[in-house]
């Protein structure tokens, strides 16, 4: 097995949370997987995070999970680090998707504090403390509330990072507040800590705040402007950092082209998002994983439509 180069810390730029490509018959498309890793290797991002929200992990089997990430690692060729999401419910199942990852080769673990049972934060750390002693993989913390139902404190996030315990974290908590609070302990207790915001809309803005870098959902969409807008904030543009993230926001209307009353919020936007990749010719098939809900004829027409006006395919909106 060759050796991994040393992992940025902190990590810093735009990791997209990759859509997974799957078949009309809902299997992962390796070939599509491929084709969405390196074009957004090739627009310029600094890493890709596998099986999150956006990478529908929740809806897949365990294969489907290795055979994604298997693909994207394999797409990456060492040129960005990847991340690989062990969502899990417990400890015990996490570290079996965190072996799984280490074989596949990721460089670095993201996970959740665990969920559905209730948990303390003294229980929320070792879920951490195990899944970083049993693997040697640096761990980025997950915070989704919305998915968790209980937020990462500030506490835990500072004992954790100070210790070495965690790499970073993903902050798709929705408390830009917090979040702000935040910063200035954690580069006192962890200088090579890394804050990655989840919030794609407002990027510009956590950038000035001082944050590394963002996850967008919409990256998978346009990964150049997210670039953009990045390279911008770092050279002290904050114009043209507003002006792309303003562009983002309109384009980032394709999550509404679901209809609400036959379909929920995943199923929308997660089939917005792989529609738009689909129309950029980029994976070969939309389809989203059972039981969610495809967008139809006129949802498609919204999407693309979106597209056209960003600029992103010919023609007029």
């Amino acid at each position: 097995m060759t050796s991994r180069a040393p992992f940025p810390a902190p990590l810093r730029g735009v990791v997209p949370p990759l859509v997974t490509p799957l078949t009309p018959e809902g299997e992962v498309d390796i070939a599509s997987v491929r084709r969405l890793a390196g074009h957004l290797v090739d627009a310029g991002v600094h890493g890709l995070f596998l099986l999150g929200s956006s990478g529908e992990a929740a809806y897949l089997t365990d294969l489907q999970r290795r055979t994604a990430l298997e693909a994207a690692v394999e797409a990456a060729a060492g040129r960005v680090p990847v991340l690989a999401g062990v969502i899990e419910t417990t400890t015990a199942r996490v570290l079996e998707r965190a072996k799984d990852a280490v074989r596949a080769g990721a460089d670095a673990l993201v996970a959740t504090a665990p969920f559905y049972t209730r948990t303390h934060p003294a229980e929320v750390g070792s879920h951490f403390r195990r899944l970083r002693s049993g693997t040697g993989l640096p761990v980025f913390a997950y915070d989704i509330p919305s998915a968790v139902h209980t937020e990462l404190g500030r506490d835990t996030v500072l004992a954790l990072a100070a210790d070495g315990t965690l790499a970073g974290l993903k902050d798709s908590s929705g408390d830009e507040g917090s979040l702000r609070r935040l910063l200035g302990p954690l580069r006192a207790a962890a200088p090579a800590f890394a804050v990655l915001t989840g919030a794609e809309l407002t990027v510009d803005g956590a950038l000035l705040a001082g944050v590394d870098g963002v996850v967008p959902g919409l990256g998978n969409v346009d990964a150049h402007a997210y670039v953009r807008l990045y390279a911008a904030a770092r050279a002290g543009d904050w114009e043209t950092a507003r002006r792309e993230q303003d562009r983002l926001a309109a384009l980032f209307a394709i999550v509404d082209a679901g209809d609400p009353a036959r379909m929920g919020g995943s199923s929308s936007a997660l089939g917005a998002f792989k529609a738009a990749v689909h129309l950029q010719g980029i994976i070969g098939c939309p389809a989203t994983a059972a039981p969610q809900v495809p967008l139809d004829a006129s949802e498609l027409a919204r999407v693309r439509r979106l597209l056209v006006g960003a600029g992103l395919l010919p023609g007029r909106p």
